[in-house]
């Protein structure tokens, strides 16, 4: 069964602040800790970030359009292979965790590195960085892709605070 989905697109123009918005609705919602908040990019004619919440229940979904009816919303993803922000097992993600225990302990269902034709093993260290975002692929899993890093670990290759393009101009 296809969990509800509802959609908001408040025109936001970066990853950052869709991810703040939907940590935002996380506490203001006190959304169910399986709740699956994600990005969504839509292009176009104007290139923005919608975020979607896919709810466990047809109660929490219910709610959640309710509260949240007085802003323009969709219902369903807007497309299949949104970035994860709030899945279940995130928030336990932070420090360094093996390959292992971010499968046992999250809704991530693997993990693999940039550049290597084969998946980590169990007990290859991640470095999170306190900042973990899967994304959904077309077979229907939820991916994180890292990178590798010093002494064999291996770090999440979407960086929490990114450098913007041409910063130093």
């Amino acid at each position: 069964m296809t969990p509800p989905v509802v959609t908001l697109d408040p025109g936001l123009r970066d990853l950052r602040a869709a991810d703040h918005l939907l940590l935002a609705l996380a506490a203001e919602l006190d959304l169910p800790r399986d709740t699956f908040g994600c990005t969504h990019l839509v292009r176009g004619d104007r290139p923005r970030v919608a975020v979607s919440l896919a709810l466990p229940t047809d109660a929490a979904f219910t709610a959640v359009r309710d509260r949240l009816a007085a802003h323009p919303m969709a219902y369903g993803r807007p497309d299949a292979v949104g970035r994860a922000v709030l899945f279940p097992g995130a928030a336990a993600l932070t420090g360094t965790t093996t390959v292992g225990d971010v499968r046992a302990t999250s809704a991530i269902d693997r993990v693999t590195v940039l550049g290597t034709p084969g998946r980590p093993g169990a007990a290859t260290r991640i470095l999170t960085r306190g900042h973990v975002r899967p994304h959904w692929q077309q077979d229907g899993d939820l991916v994180l892709v890292c990178m590798p890093a010093a002494g064999g670990t291996l770090v999440p290759f979407e960086v929490p605070d990114p450098t913007p393009c041409c910063a130093d101009h």
